[in-house]
């Protein structure tokens, strides 16, 4: 009985986490870049998607989430130190480009965070 209420916690987890990321692929339209954040994003919401199904095959999630967190990588020397964390939520515009890195920075390791434990599951999941 635990275990089933915990299988529908994680689902209900995914089901958010993909509205999460299926937004963040629709706020990427006005990104100066906005192909490779919408397919991070997308593949991101997909790996949800089959995870809420009980489908996800394992490395997806393992690829999505070490791209995620690399390309993080990149991005932290230039964050770290320089933009204070609070600083992210002053305003909703892009007024400064610390601020927009920051975010991206940020939003790159929840993606790579969320896709570690669905990748967990989907590798221990019963066959």
């Amino acid at each position: 009985m635990a275990a089933e209420r915990f299988g529908k916690a994680w689902r209900v987890a995914d089901a958010f986490f993909l509205l999460l990321f299926a937004f963040s692929v629709v706020v990427q339209v006005n990104d100066p870049d906005p192909i490779p954040w919408m397919a991070i994003y997308g593949a991101a919401a997909v790996a949800c998607g089959l995870s809420v199904a009980n489908r996800c095959p394992w490395w997806l999630p393992v690829i999505t989430g070490l791209v995620a967190l690399a390309w993080a990588a990149t991005i932290a020397p230039r964050v770290i130190g320089q933009v204070p964390f609070l600083d992210m939520f002053k305003e909703f515009e892009m007024k400064d480009l610390g601020v927009e890195e920051s975010r991206e920075m940020y939003g790159l390791i929840l993606v790579g965070g969320w896709m570690s434990l669905v990748a967990h599951r989907a590798f221990w999941k019963p066959r």
